[in-house]
């Protein structure tokens, strides 16, 4: 992400900037394991269009980190040694052309199935090109990672990707929107809202700071750009020292498997909960109404925890017996925000401490094999 200091080719990194980069170096590094061992998978593609320089300074320590390209490079690097017979092809752009030659002089060098391609333009031009060479490419898979520093997003150069076999992350710059729509005087920044969001301005400023509903309008997006088959969309927030939301990494995605997988990346990165909001409850205290729709009656609506999962799985089995263990995990699958995999231990401490849920071991009487099942209380 290109940061507000960019005259500098080494940026600040803030904490959540350091915790954005760690969640996509976490999801590369599982996501090409996944798609590498598939046998229909010929190589993938990684698509960083506004990389930065590879760098950061750290807020706190003062001392210099790598940022998204530098590691998933070193990641996908390690990927191609081990599937020597599958490509590997990585796109770095950003239109600061020192920025570029900063990053080319800390990449991995180039073998056999390994290339990194980079490039200094502006990223619409360089997913003009691209994007309709992937579209045709079905055995290789890509990622896109889409991360402006402002809420701006240009779909039309989008479309390819979200109608390929592949997957998009966008960073939604929401504390742009909500910062500055109210005192929009320039034409030109009104048609940057109007073209981030697909709504003439006048209809957004009803909208003025409510988050949500500028969050829904890009899934609404999403939703027309991917056309009709199946599609998955996840968004989690990032929030700055004041606790103040700044952005949402929306990924998205044809696969469940990556769904998935980037929900349980995404609480493992905020330390088992789904965002490093500072919250004003107690998790303990079950204020929480979480119906299929997700309502709240909280007040604090920027982070959920274990407890609130558990809550859920309890009001959607109360009071049946023996409900089979994966029927739990199958329910959280398609579940927005709660992972199905990675704390199902801590789930499991949940359900018993706090509703007394039984998990016993029977014989499955159609396969006759052992399988663990949940017993749960009535609702109070």
């Amino acid at each position: 992400m290109a940061s507000s200091n960019n005259s500098n080719i080494i940026s600040v990194a803030y904490p959540h900037t350091v915790k954005k980069i760690e969640l996509v170096a976490k999801y590369i590094e599982t996501w090409a394991q996944k798609l590498m061992n598939n046998a229909l998978c010929s190589g993938i593609v990684f698509i960083d269009c506004m990389c930065n320089c590879g760098m950061y300074t750290s807020s706190e320590t003062g001392n210099l980190i790598e940022g998204t390209p530098l590691k998933v490079a070193r990641i996908l690097l390690d990927v191609a040694h081990m599937y020597p017979q599958k490509q590997v092809e990585l796109y770095f752009n950003d239109k600061d052309e020192h920025k570029i030659q900063f990053l080319r002089e800390h990449l991995p060098n180039d073998e056999a199935n390994y290339k990194v391609i980079t490039t200094a333009q502006d990223a619409h031009g360089l997913l003009e090109t691209i994007g309709p060479q992937l579209y045709h490419q079905k055995n290789k898979h890509f990622f896109l990672f889409y991360d402006p520093y402002d809420a701006t997003i240009t779909w039309d150069v989008l479309f390819p990707f979200f109608r390929s076999w592949g997957e998009v992350m966008l960073n939604h710059m929401v504390s742009d929107t909500v910062r500055a729509i109210s005192q929009v005087k320039k034409e030109s920044t009104k048609e940057k809202y109007e073209g981030t969001y697909l709504t003439e301005f006048e209809k957004l400023l009803p909208f003025g700071t409510d988050k949500k509903a500028y969050e829904a309008r890009i899934e609404e997006i999403i939703t027309k750009m991917k056309g009709s088959r199946q599609y998955f969309v996840g968004a989690f927030p990032f929030y700055n020292r004041t606790n103040s939301q700044l952005y949402s990494l929306v990924h998205c995605t044809s696969n469940i498997e990556g769904f998935k997988l980037y929900k349980k990346v995404a609480w493992q990165t905020f330390d088992g909960k789904s965002s490093l909001a500072i919250s004003h409850r107690d998790p303990l205290q079950l204020t929480f109404d979480l119906g299929e729709d997700i309502s709240e009656t909280s007040d604090d609506k920027k982070c959920f925890y274990i407890t609130d999962i558990a809550k859920y799985l309890h009001r959607a089995f109360s009071g049946r017996s023996n409900v089979p263990i994966d029927n739990l995990w199958e329910l959280l699958e398609y579940h927005p925000i709660f992972p199905s995999e990675g704390f199902r231990n801590e789930i499991k401490k949940e359900l018993k401490d706090l509703y007394g849920t039984k998990f016993t071991k029977i014989t499955c009487p159609e396969t006759g094999r052992l399988i663990t099942v949940a017993s749960l209380s009535m609702e109070n």
